[in-house]
């Protein structure tokens, strides 16, 4: 049950809470708040919380794009989809695709046990980079969908726990572009991480703003005697001219992902010699034997997308006998903001895109 507190200043103040946010877990118990069912999403923080004024809610790309197939593309029926959610919930958090996405609010309160941070004051504008699917959500209502970038505009809260990731916005960019970064981090860094000089590395889904940015990264890393390879599934759209017309692809394979038999005849002439690291990026399921097939013995996988079926590219491996290694979508590595905000900053043709893009939009 959602609580609606009228007089916060009369109550007493609240003690700590788990750090990892299990006393906000209201079914099941034992649960932690990712994967529990419902959350306590009263508008008050404990000792060890911070309590934040949400503008802006950044919905994953494949939970967005189930929600919008959903409801036809109606923003209106959009934004009452996700306020039934969260009022059922406490947080939004996809039951279909099991994700959520990210915030972008002002901190209003600080817990006491958590005065001493430096990263953050009370008047900020942050990001959450953890996801919705673990943060205690309450709103007041949705002002504004867009159904092209899956940013909603809202009137709420919501809470950060003492293990919770955040991010000030930065001050050169859009609130919505760095939000749209922020949402993807993951992507980037792990490539920076994952890709090596002179290897070859494909993308799928290298037009989606995760994509862009791990073209950009792997571009950089793999160095002039490396390959960059995206597949798209249409031609013509700005990224993919983007990709190609500045050299972030060496070539750019136009295929349904979801079609394995497709991708296997386009393989000899856009991977003849296969993919070191593959990198899914795709907001739909039915790709996993196809970022499979992509890559060579040994090798590396990292399915990016939420929308991943892992039991599927388990036993898709076995029964295409490949002997490559499969990373789950980590969205967080050590410094992973900071890598995405600078690989956009560094690279002028994908920030005017994102710009572009996503400036304007509900946020």
């Amino acid at each position: 049950m959602t609580h609606v507190l009228d007089d916060a200043h009369l109550v007493a103040p609240l003690g700590s809470g788990c750090r990892l946010g299990s006393h906000r877990v209201c079914e099941p118990k034992g649960a932690l708040p990712q994967s529990a069912w419902k959350l306590d999403n009263t508008p008050r923080a404990f000792a060890n919380e911070i309590l934040c004024d949400v503008e802006t809610l950044n919905v994953d790309s494949a939970s967005f794009k189930q929600i919008a197939d959903a409801c036809a593309g109606d923003p209106h029926a959009v934004g009452a989809h996700v306020l039934a959610t969260v009022r059922e919930r406490g947080k939004q958090h996809n039951p279909v695709t099991g994700s959520g996405g990210m915030f972008v609010g002002r901190v209003r309160e600080i817990g006491p046990a958590l005065a001493s941070r430096e990263d953050v004051a009370v008047g900020d504008r942050i990001a959450s980079l953890v996801s919705l699917t673990l943060t205690p959500l309450h709103l007041d209502e949705v002002t504004a969908v867009d159904v092209t970038t899956g940013q909603i505009a809202v009137r709420g809260t919501a809470i950060l726990f003492e293990s919770a990731m955040y991010a000030r916005l930065p001050d050169d960019l859009p609130t919505d572009v760095a939000l749209a970064v922020l949402d993807v981090a993951g992507a980037p860094a792990q490539v920076r991480r994952l890709a090596h000089e002179g290897q070859t590395v494909c993308v799928i889904g290298a037009d989606g703003k995760s994509g862009l940015l791990a073209c950009a990264q792997a571009r950089e890393r793999v160095g002039p005697q490396g390959r960059v390879v995206g597949i798209v599934p249409r031609l013509g759209t700005a990224a993919g001219q983007l990709l190609v017309e500045q050299g972030y692809v060496d070539d750019l394979a136009v295929v349904d992902a979801r079609d394995a038999l497709a991708v296997l005849e386009a393989l000899p002439a856009a991977l003849p010699q296969l993919a070191d690291l593959v990198i899914n990026c795709v907001n739909v399921c039915g790709t996993e034997l196809t970022s499979i097939l992509c890559c060579k013995d040994g090798g590396t996988v990292y399915f990016f997308s939420m929308s991943t079926s892992f039991t599927a590219a388990a036993l898709g491996a076995e029964g295409v006998g490949k002997d490559v290694n499969m990373m789950v979508g980590n969205g967080y590595a050590k410094g992973h903001a900071a890598v995405a905000l600078q690989t956009l900053r560094d690279h002028p043709a994908i920030k005017d895109y994102f710009v572009t893009r996503f400036s304007g939009s509900a946020a």
